[in-house]
């Protein structure tokens, strides 16, 4: 009863529509993530079909063949490779900031920063650790990329696929990587919100705990 729509309440506060929000940002950070990994991209020899190579984006056709074809191939597992620890990360970091606001919005709920207000301290010291902890780890995820993107492989495989007048093999960010990185700058001020509204409530229950000693 009563009870039930204490913890309810919760749900209309600040701070939980704020922790909603990372949980959105993360999952979003996470489906870019994967889609910077995605396959081994470009073109998959199927030998079945006698020179035809399956492109992941276009369908099959004949566009490589021969040794152009084992080529494109090796290069493109190659580049899979490179970038495959970078988007593995990047999708670690992007799962644990989607566990991470889940468990405060069930601690909320639960009503915990009620019964034990230095929880909210607590909450406060983690978001401010995890925003600033997210401006390396923005660094390191384009920079890696990057540094993926000015391999030799990836300029040998850019020029193949070119000297054959395929388009979309640029050696630079793509779209789903950028986005990763604006979304993780978002992420880092939503938590810098969040601990400032830790703060704020910290204050409010004190202030409720302290009004019947007071009378």
């Amino acid at each position: 009863g009563s009870l039930e729509r204490r913890r309810c309440l919760y749900l209309h506060t600040g701070r939980a529509w704020c922790q909603m929000v990372e949980v959105l940002l993360a999952a979003l950070i996470l489906v870019c993530s994967s889609v910077s990994c995605g396959s081994a991209g470009g073109y998959t020899g199927l030998p079945a079909l006698g020179g035809i190579y399956y492109y992941q984006y276009g369908g099959a056709y004949s566009g490589f063949s021969g040794e152009d074809g084992e080529r494109a191939q090796q290069l493109d597992q190659r580049f899979y490779l490179l970038k495959l620890p970078i988007a593995r990360a990047a999708m670690a970091v992007g799962g644990c900031l989607l566990v991470f606001p889940c468990v405060l919005i069930l601690v909320g709920v639960l009503r915990v920063p009620w019964h034990f207000p230095a929880w909210l301290l607590i909450e406060c010291t983690l978001y401010i650790v995890i925003a600033v902890g997210t401006v390396p780890a923005l660094y390191y995820f384009l920079h890696s990329l990057l540094g993926v993107y000015s391999s030799s492989v990836c300029k040998e495989r850019e020029q193949l696929y070119q000297s054959k007048g395929y388009q979309g093999f640029w050696c630079s960010l793509h779209g789903a990587e950028i986005a990763a990185g604006l979304l993780g700058c978002m992420a880092a001020m939503a938590y810098l919100l969040s601990a400032g509204l830790a703060v704020r409530d910290y204050r409010t229950v004190h202030e409720q705990k302290q009004k019947p000693l007071q009378l």
